[in-house]
């Protein structure tokens, strides 16, 4: 039976890893810089290791976010599950973070309580996430340009750009396990089995996922809001590899959506880029706003519609 509860967060991983994953590799596939095939086994492989070796903290932050009965919390992942896809459908990189935390503050309004502090430590992350990527994006963009053109030639550039390039992909996708597991299994901490287990599972949902990325999405992150130069667009996916890894030492969740959109303004700021689509940037907004209002109107509708039938 306690299996059973855990298939909503099987498919809120698989969600998850189809949809962020072009956030790990979505400006080098789009810009023409790695094969999309060797992109995403890459990536569901570094997913994995990073959830399971890194992903313990944010465990906790979740787990302990609410007070609901682990029905309610299974009822919450499969509301976040189907925010996911919507936002898939309709083209956005959306978070799952966002998506979970908008479900169980939802359900919560009506069926338990929630632990202030630690929501407001998640709202201010929200909005510190993508302002770091982007400086952390500025920062190394201006470092590795300096050894990039002044001190490689043009061999060596080349061999330079391939290495960095799956160097990045590899760390942000380690990055991305690391900090994203805890929003598919991390409400059941200390609810079902063990921490170690519900990682593993966890991170196998999202290499599934992987495997399955949304192409739509990716050239949504890939070209819509600028058009990178294969230089640029290592450096943004490292930028936001960066900040993903940070928080989650911090052990806390965070979007890899609003890190890769810092990342590449953060790029294109250090390029001296000022033509950014602001269509596309407003359409990526609108799904940060969007992303946890529509899960907790998912989770309010899906627990009256419960209670009427039951």
């Amino acid at each position: 039976m306690n299996l059973f509860y855990l298939i909503p967060a099987i498919l809120l991983g698989w969600s998850l890893g189809s949809n962020n994953s072009s956030n790990v590799f979505g400006p080098a596939v789009a810009s023409g810089l790695v094969p999309y095939k060797k992109a995403i086994i890459v990536s569901a492989f570094f997913v994995f290791v990073g959830s399971v070796v890194g992903g313990r903290n944010g465990l906790n932050t979740l787990g302990a976010l609410t007070n609901l009965s682990v029905e309610l919390l299974s009822l919450a992942l499969f509301c976040a599950f189907l925010t996911m896809i919507f936002m898939s459908l309709i083209g956005l990189p959306a978070s799952a973070t966002q998506a979970v935390v908008g479900s169980l503050i939802g359900l919560s309004i009506l069926k338990g309580t929630f632990n202030s502090a630690i929501l407001t430590r998640i709202f201010i992350s929200w909005i510190l996430t993508p302002i770091g990527a982007l400086v952390f994006a500025f920062i190394l963009y201006r470092l590795l340009a300096l050894i990039f053109r002044k001190f490689l030639g043009i061999t060596a550039q080349d061999r330079f750009l391939k290495v960095l390039t799956w160097l990045a992909i590899c760390y942000s996708a380690y990055s991305l396990g690391a900090n994203n597991v805890a929003n598919v299994t991390g409400v059941f901490a200390n609810v079902l089995f063990t921490p170690f287990l519900l990682l593993i599972i966890g991170g196998l949902a999202i290499a599934v996922g992987i495997l399955s990325t949304n192409k739509k999405v990716l050239y949504t992150v890939g070209k819509g809001i600028m058009e990178l130069d294969h230089f640029s667009s290592s450096v943004s996916i490292l930028g936001a590899g960066v900040t993903l890894w940070v928080y989650s030492l911090i052990g806390i969740p965070v979007s890899a959506a609003q890190a890769t959109i810092g990342a590449i303004i953060g790029v294109g700021l250090a390029t001296g880029t000022r033509t950014f689509d602001t269509n596309t940037i407003m359409k990526v907004i609108f799904g940060w706003i969007g992303t946890p209002m529509i899960s907790g109107l998912i989770s309010l509708i899906v627990l009256l519609l419960i209670q009427l039938l039951y």
